[in-house]
């Protein structure tokens, strides 16, 4: 498995993994309706826009193809006085999941934000979807829920924070 930081040819697989994980992560959580209606085109438009600025990073298999992403940098909301990073997304095809991955891809990210002199993080992820253990598994904390809507429904949304990211990963 390669990790290595996305490059604006890396948009289309970036959309492709990005739409195809909502569908299997959040089936029987979000509608199927909004799920079924996601756009590859549309997220591909999102990542070429996102790309240049930075911190998005793709795990890459053997063959080449694009299995999975990270991104993050600083905290985008405003609301959590203290904290200063984001892990703003990290999505992996199913078939994928489970091997380590998710390691590989958030390393990466909070050694950026660290390089940021920031060394606090926030993350933010549905109540529902089993990968919020993988954040308890790397230290994170409840630190607040929120309610959000999507396509119509109310969901909790759990925020894990961290108040040293140093020393999670060893370098």
């Amino acid at each position: 498995m390669i990790i290595r930081e996305a490059n604006l040819n890396d948009a289309k697989d970036i959309a492709k993994v990005h739409v195809d994980s909502w569908r299997t992560t959040y089936k029987n959580i979000i509608p199927d309706d909004f799920l079924n209606n996601l756009s590859y085109e549309k997220r591909e438009q999102l990542w070429t826009t996102n790309i240049p600025k930075g911190n998005v990073f793709v795990a890459e298999n053997e063959q080449g193809q694009i299995v999975g992403f990270s991104s993050g940098g600083k905290e985008r909301s405003g609301k959590y006085k203290g904290y200063e990073g984001e892990l703003s997304s990290i999505y992996i095809l199913k078939n994928s999941q489970g091997k380590g991955i998710g390691k590989l891809l958030a390393k990466p990210v909070f050694h950026k934000i660290g390089t940021l002199g920031i060394n606090t993080m926030l993350v933010f992820v549905l109540e529902d979807n089993e990968s919020r253990f993988f954040y308890e598994s790397l230290g994170g904390k409840v630190i607040d829920k929120v309610e959000v809507e999507i396509a119509g429904k109310k969901l909790n949304e759990l925020v894990y924070g961290w108040d040293n990211i140093k020393g999670i990963f060893k370098k």
